[in-house]
This record gives C-alpha cells, sequence and structure tokens, in this order.
C-alpha cells in the first residue's frame, strides 16, 4: 500500500520512522512519500520536503516564515494529490497538519490517521472540531488522552508510548557505576543528574539554580546532560558551572547511573521516571508570578509534568516560573536524596505511570491499527 507520512520536527522523524520501520513488517508491498528527515529517510520511500525547511516555533519565527510555511502547505498538497496515497498519516505537529488533513479529507477524500495527539488537553482545545471533521483515527500515545476524547464524543486509539519502547530498547542497560565514572572520568561519588533543557535560552536561565542548589550536597557530584545541538563551549558560558562535568550523547546513561535528577519539564521528566531515578521537576520563565498566574488561565492541566498528567496527581515535585528558586529547588534536592519514605513514595508513583503506560510496542500497535483500517476499507 502507498503511504503519505508528515513530521514536522526531529521528534517526529524519530516517532514516524519507527512507525514505517513497523509497517514495513506487516506490509510487505509498502510504498513511502513523506515529508519529514534522515530517520524516515533511512527507512525508504521518498523524501518530499526536510522537516528542517518546515520546523518554525513561536509567533516570530512563524510570522517571518509565513511565505515559506504557505509554499510548502501548497506543495504538500499538490505533492499528495499527484501521488494519491490509500492512506496519509500525521505525526504531531496540528498547526501545518490538521491544514493539511482538512485539504486530504474534503478534497482528495483520502483517508486521515493522526499518530501522536496534538497536546489539545493542555491548550487550543477548539482544534477538536477540526480533529472530528478530517481526523479517522486519532492514535493516542498518553494514558488520559482516551478519557479527554471520549468526554468530547470522540473515540480514539491508545497504542501505548514510544519512550517505553525507548527505555526498554536502550543500550548500556546493564551498565555498572564503576564502569561508567571510570569512562567518563568521573569522581567516585554519588551523582546529580542535571538535565536543563535542549534550547539555550532554557539551559540559561535552568542550569544557573540547579548548579547553585546540587553544588550544596558536598557528597554528591552533579554532572550536566548537553542537549544536541548545542556547542560544548556554550555551557562554559553559564554562570557558576566552574568544573562541572557535561556530557553528550548519553542522557540515559547518565540518569540510569544517578541518585537523583533535577529536570526541565518535557519529555526527559517522563524518561527519569521510566529509570526510576528521584526527579524534581524544574521550569524558568520571565515575569515571574504574573506569568505563572497567566500560565493557570490559560493552561487547562493542573500540572506541566508528564508524570504526575499520567498518574493524575502529584508524584514529582513541579517548580515552575517563580517557584524556582535556589532555596526550594535545595528543599525538594534534601527530600528526594535525604528522606527515604519520601523517596520511595515517588518511586511507588512511577510505578504507577509505568503501569498505566503499558509494554514496549507502541509504533508496531499504532502501525496495526493503520494496516488493519486501511484493508479493511479496500
Amino acid at each position: 500500500m502507498r503511504y503519505y507520512l508528515i513530521a514536522g520536527e526531529a521528534s517526529g522523524d524519530l516517532h514516524a520512522s519507527r512507525l514505517m520501520a513497523a509497517l514495513k513488517e506487516i506490509d510487505r508491498n509498502v510504498d513511502f512519500r513523506f515529508f519529514g528527515g534522515d530517520l524516515m529517510a533511512a527507512q525508504g520511500g521518498t523524501l518530499v520536503n526536510h522537516y528542517k525547511d518546515t520546523a518554525f516555533m513561536g509567533f516570530i519565527p512563524v510570522l517571518m516564515n509565513l511565505r515559506t510555511i504557505f509554499k510548502n502547505m501548497s506543495r504538500c498538497k499538490e505533492d499528495i494529490k499527484k501521488y494519491m496515497p490509500d492512506v496519509v498519516i500525521l505525526i504531531d505537529y496540528p498547526g501545518f497538519n490538521l491544514k493539511m488533513a482538512k485539504y486530504v479529507k474534503t478534497v482528495l477524500h483520502l483517508p486521515v490517521h493522526y499518530y501522536i495527539s496534538p497536546k489539545i488537553w493542555a491548550w487550543k482545545e477548539y482544534r477538536i472540531k477540526s480533529i472530528k471533521k478530517y481526523v479517522d483515527n486519532m492514535l493516542c500515545i498518553l494514558p488520559f488522552e482516551t478519557d479527554f476524547y471520549k468526554k468530547r464524543d470522540y473515540v480514539v486509539d491508545y497504542v501505548g508510548n514510544p519512550t517505553v519502547d525507548e527505555i526498554a530498547e536502550r543500550e548500556y542497560k546493564n551498565e555498572t557505576f564503576g564502569h561508567y565514572i571510570a569512562e567518563n572520568r568521573l569522581a567516585d561519588k554519588p551523582i546529580i543528574a542535571l538535565l536543563p533543557g535542549s534550547r539555550k535560552h532554557e539551559i540559561s536561565k535552568n542550569l544557573p539554580v540547579m548548579l547553585e542548589s546540587a553544588g550544596s550536597f558536598a557528597g554528591y557530584r552533579p554532572v550536566i546532560a548537553g542537549a544536541p545541538g548545542i556547542a560544548p563551549e556554550f555551557y562554559q558560558t553559564v554562570k557558576d558551572i566552574r568544573d562541572t562535568p557535561v556530557v553528550f550523547g548519553q542522557t540515559y546513561r547518565l540518569i540510569q547511573q544517578a541518585d537523583a535528577a533535577l529536570v526541565t519539564s518535557g519529555t526527559a521528566t517522563l524518561e527519569t521516571a521510566l529509570l526510576k531515578v528521584p526527579q524534581v521537576v524544574c521550569y524558568y520563565t520571565g515575569g515571574g508570578k504574573l506569568t505563572y498566574l497567566l500560565l493557570r488561565a490559560i493552561l487547562h492541566v493542573e500540572f506541566i509534568s508528564l508524570v504526575n498528567l499520567i498518574a493524575g496527581r502529584e508524584v514529582v515535585k513541579e517548580l515552575p516560573a517563580h517557584l524556582l528558586t535556589t532555596e526550594n529547588l535545595r528543599r525538594e534536592l534534601s527530600n528526594i536524596i535525604e528522606n527515604e519514605p519520601f523517596r520511595k513514595k515517588m518511586l511507588d508513583g512511577y510505578e504507577e505511570v509505568i503501569r498505566k503506560l503499558g509494554p514496549p510496542g507502541a509504533a508496531r500497535k499504532a502501525a496495526q491499527v493503520i494496516f488493519n483500517s486501511i484493508r479493511n476499507r479496500v
């Protein structure tokens, strides 16, 4: 069968490539054409447009690149029309993909499957109208999304979470602490992993508070997880970094060997939970308490970390906006390092999250749902 996939950023490229690999196992006559990236290209088929030409995030970058965005949309529409696939598969990236869904459904009358739901449960809930009209099947990766959509009269499939697969398939699963610190020339002290984010502005704001707080625990060694695409030299410009080691390309290995972690909100909070390391979630925002109150008014969720969202309650402490202070972070770090009952309670909460997520196999389940749907339609 002929599959057209659209992914608009690096994470979408990864998830789509895994989906493509799974489809190849099920369908021996696959033909792929896609907007995506290098990982998708490695699975075969035709790369029409690289996501680097479409990945504009934030109001100002989008505004400055409107001509390019509209050009890419037109190109995508024309290419799908010419190819006429058996199915169009959208991967996250709602600003672009929901417009594609409308075109594909209303003009070409082709089936549309959406893998990895837009986070409309957090904000922009109005997008549910477009999803209901133009998406035949939503394949979700967060268990609470099924209830969210059900309450809005839209049935979705929960297929599992790709992060579960990535953790299960990671290298160095059985690595010892001694081997890790020897390879990285680290002191023989328990590690506090610092994950300050993947963008420069996140790192420059979160990392100084993390360093100051973690530095209060003399018996521990803070180690920073370097982000892909960020030059090592950039970290040396961060206040108070001194001789704190920065390791690149080994985030899972670092977390796995840590006694505790300070983590900027995002997928890393879930990865840390799956690796069963106690954490404090940190997220600096400018504007202090005012920004915090505005975000609370805009967002439709109680929590910012995936761990707490999946659990439906507070499992890990979150310190967003004005709550991210050295004093607050030091206190919470002390709790997860020195307070054994507190630490155990968090680890028990992780087990609850792991049960809710279910076993590995998200891409394989999603591929089977898509294949069965198209085969039955034919």
